[in-house]
């Protein structure tokens, strides 16, 4: 195995020791580098790490068994999930992250009422949010042709705590992945995998990191390779509502006339807004109120935070 000068955290399952060591095989391919703290950790993680170099090495019946049966929207098609990555001890974690239940959410939502952030809590939003944007960015520097989704989830893993902090998708409700990648059709919460991201594919890369008691929670699509004219205008119409939304945002403001400035704007494009999914609060809590669908019609109170989920189509509105 090629040794590195950087360290990163053995992708062993339940590993969790500093690497150096990297899988030629990605190294080979030009994928983005894989690390084991020895090579026993290699060959006990190689059944399920080969799945990330490509097709090739996948396996020949097809699709997992998860997805027997299941009806697709459209051409693409899921790969192989590898298992759980290991956080260590010394991170501070959110209450669901051994159990998968995240009991603070379900008391949350016997309640109605927004909460507005004290001083000290909008600085801890700005902090968790500024590594969230760090990690973000580390996470889209591999995106090119070739990389897998899990390659991606390993970046963000890795990014994640080496900044002392919790990758928030980790376990929340059983989710086996740090982050959610979402390939072309893909509406959102993609799941990281051994497909490997082709020329002309979009992905949605969604980020949340939990730090200081916070979670920060953020996304961007990005281009793989060269993409046609018709994917570059969807993902510019999403950004463009998205800056119109972001700007509408103030005290006395509705909740509504977030959505109604965004279906303004992009229905004017030709596009349509899904309406499965909303925004929602965030803070203590990684989803909590308020819920910002189209039809609400609540005011903002001055220092509530939310993340604004601007999820766009182009085609029918069935999800």
């Amino acid at each position: 195995m090629a040794e590195s000068t950087k360290k990163s955290t053995c992708a062993a399952p339940g590993c969790g020791k500093f690497a150096d060591l990297q899988c030629p095989k990605c190294l080979s391919l030009g994928l983005p580098p894989t690390a084991f703290c020895s090579q026993d950790c290699f060959k006990a993680a190689w059944p399920v790490h080969k799945a990330t170099h490509g097709p090739a090495v996948a396996p020949s019946d097809g699709l997992p068994q998860m997805y027997a049966g299941f009806q697709f929207a459209g051409p693409l098609r899921p790969g192989f999930q590898s298992p759980m990555r290991h956080v260590p001890p010394h991170i501070p974690r959110p209450d669901y992250a051994e159990t998968g239940e995240p009991r603070s959410e379900r008391t949350a939502k016997t309640s109605t009422v927004i909460e507005v952030k004290t001083p000290e809590q909008i600085q801890a939003m700005r902090t968790v949010c500024r590594l969230t944007r760090e990690v973000l960015d580390e996470a889209a520097r591999a995106v090119k042709p070739g990389v897998t989704t899990d390659e991606i989830d390993r970046i963000v893993h890795e990014a994640t705590i080496a900044r002392g902090a919790y990758p928030s998708p980790l376990n929340y409700r059983n989710f086996t992945k740090s982050c959610c990648t979402s390939v072309n059709e893909v509406v959102c919460h993609g799941i990281p995998d051994s497909r490997p991201l082709e020329n002309g594919d979009i992905v949605n890369l969604d980020i949340s990191v939990y730090f200081g008691g916070v979670h920060g929670d953020l996304n961007e699509t990005y281009f793989v390779g060269e993409v046609d004219a018709e994917a570059k205008r969807l993902v510019q119409a999403t950004y463009d509502s998205l800056q119109l939304a972001i700007a509408s945002v103030k005290p006395g403001a509705l909740y509504r006339d977030v959505g109604n400035i965004i279906q303004n704007f992009i229905s004017k494009q030709g596009f349509s807004v899904v309406r499965s999914y909303c925004g929602h609060g965030i803070g203590k809590l990684f989803h909590t109120t308020p819920s910002i669908p189209h039809y609400s019609s609540i005011r903002v109170q001055s220092l509530a935070m939310f993340q604004l989920c601007c999820v766009l189509l182009n085609g029918c509105l069935d999800v």
